[in-house]
């Protein structure tokens, strides 16, 4: 892990009316690492990926990639520097193949067919999914769904993933197997930070840990010092770590 941050957010606040989400919070992420980001419902975890990654716009405070300011640009820019995400619930083209849906991914980075297919066939195989290519997004399971859907964001080549509950509805079968697949993903040069609610996943994946609580962090570091922060535990927990 380098020492350098390739990912810096300084004192992001994102309000809706009357209502603030995220309030001044502040983390590096470093090349490398798999960064677990937890809280309570409403902590404000999916409002702080979506300031990041473009879709909202925050009113205040910094979001440096690779040293370079992108708060404010739109997703698809932000996509081409080099950070994806996937979604809580499925954003799938039902009616289209998985290849189809994977190369909607790679075009982000190509506009010939050709290579895009090729780029889809890589990442499809990478979660397992290439042997269905062909099937439609509907005709695929809750978790093969998701699987593709992580292989849509990495067609776009990313430097750092963002995952939102990526193991949320799946059977403990389908959490150990997205488990080793992230494992895989990080293993080949991706940088994660992935919210999830599954705390036996966030412990054995994360590198780290950022807490939230009413939009703001909480709580940052290791598995075991987050774990046995006492405020934490009230705070997340109600008073009990399982």
């Amino acid at each position: 892990m380098e020492n350098q941050p390739i990912l810096q957010v300084k004192n992001l606040t994102k309000r809706f009316k009357g209502l603030v989400a995220v309030s001044n919070v502040s983390f590096d992420v470093y090349q490398g690492e798999v960064l677990g980001l937890i809280g309570p419902n409403g902590a404000g975890k999916t409002t702080l990926f979506h300031s990041i990654c473009g879709f909202h716009v925050p009113e205040e405070g910094s979001v440096s990639f690779l040293n370079k300011e992108i708060k404010g640009m739109k997703t698809e820019n932000i996509c081409k520097l080099g950070i994806a995400r996937t979604f809580q619930i499925v954003q799938a083209f039902g009616k289209l193949s998985l290849l189809e849906n994977v190369m909607i991914g790679a075009f982000n980075r190509t506009r010939h067919t050709r290579e895009a297919k090729e780029i889809a066939h890589q990442r499809l195989q990478m979660v397992g999914m290439d042997a269905k290519s062909h099937v439609q997004m509907n005709d695929l399971t809750f978790a093969e769904q998701k699987k593709v859907e992580l292989a849509r964001a990495l067609a776009t080549q990313p430097l750092l993933l963002f995952l939102d509950e990526v193991m949320s509805g799946l059977n403990p079968a389908e959490v150990e197997d997205m488990i080793q697949l992230i494992r895989v993903i990080r293993d080949s040069g991706v940088t994660i930070v992935f919210i999830e609610h599954l705390m036996s996943a966030v412990m054995s994946l994360s590198d780290r840990i950022i807490v939230m609580h009413h939009g703001e962090k909480i709580a940052d570091g290791n598995p075991d010092e987050v774990i046995n922060d006492k405020f934490v535990v009230e705070a997340y927990f109600g008073g009990s770590i399982w």
